[in-house]
């Protein structure tokens, strides 16, 4: 065989292969991933509420604090 042909069909048998490993690791229950009610309140007491930053006063420049 010509190596550029075995190169080809070695390259479409990997990527086949990846394929269906993608298929069987999409394929788990993707519902198990979420967070339960309890570990969603602990997550917002331990990092704070989801809710964005107090908006900026008049005059007041962003610069970091440090």
């Amino acid at each position: 065989m010509n190596r550029a042909i075995l190169i080809a069909l070695s390259l479409v048998l990997l990527s086949h292969a990846m394929a269906a490993i993608a298929l069987i690791v999409n394929s788990t229950d993707s519902s198990k991933l979420g967070l339960t009610d309890g570990q969603r309140s602990a997550g917002q007491t331990f990092f704070g509420s989801g809710s964005g930053l107090p908006p900026v006063k008049d005059g007041q420049e962003l610069r970091p604090r440090w």
